[in-house]
């Protein structure tokens, strides 16, 4: 990933969603949300599947 890309804000803002309502959908803090969304924190295999299909992009991008 290059330097300020930030393919999960890109897509969410896209989307028109907030921080809170992505947290909500995944069930979780909207301040672990935002930690994956910047990538400080890796969500499981489960969680980065279940916000790659939210947010419709490849879920292995946590992963690389």
């Amino acid at each position: 990933m290059m330097v300020g890309e930030n393919i999960v804000l890109e897509k969410r803002k896209e989307l028109k969603l907030t921080q809170e309502d992505i947290a909500k959908k995944l069930n979780i803090s909207r301040q672990y949300y935002n930690a994956i969304e910047n990538f400080k924190k890796s969500p499981s295999v489960d969680l980065a599947k279940e916000l790659a299909d939210i947010l419709g992009f490849e879920w292995t991008i946590f992963f690389n």
